[in-house]
C-alpha cells in the first residue's frame, strides 16, 4: 500500500456543511484507509538564502490515505465536499525514501 495526500483547494462553488464532512469522514474511517488530516491555515515560505517563492494560499486542508495506487486513491474523491461542490482536490503520492 502507498500513502497519498489529498490537498483541498479553496475554489469550491459552495461551502460544505458540517454534515457533509461528517459523512465523508465516516466513509473514510470505515474504509480503513484514513491516516489523518487537518485544515490548513495561513503561513509563509522560507529559504536560507535568497527570496523564497510565495506560500500557496489556495490549500485549505489535507487528508492522508493509504491506497494500492493513484486510481484507488482517486476513488476517495467521491463524497469529498470540496470535490462534490466543484472544487479542486489535488492528490499526491508520498513516496517512502
Amino acid at each position: 500500500m502507498t500513502d497519498f495526500i489529498l490537498f483541498m483547494h479553496d475554489d469550491a462553488q459552495a461551502e460544505a456543511d458540517d454534515a457533509a464532512w461528517d459523512n465523508y469522514f465516516g466513509t473514510l474511517h470505515r474504509s480503513g484507509a484514513f491516516e489523518g488530516g487537518s485544515a490548513i491555515g495561513a503561513g509563509q515560505s522560507f529559504r536560507k538564502a535568497g527570496m523564497p517563492g510565495p506560500a500557496s494560499p489556495h490549500f485549505t486542508g489535507f487528508i492522508r490515505v493509504r491506497a494500492a495506487d493513484l486510481d484507488a486513491a482517486r476513488s476517495f474523491l467521491a463524497g469529498n465536499p470540496v470535490y462534490e461542490n466543484g472544487g479542486t482536490v489535488e492528490i499526491r503520492e508520498l513516496p517512502h525514501d
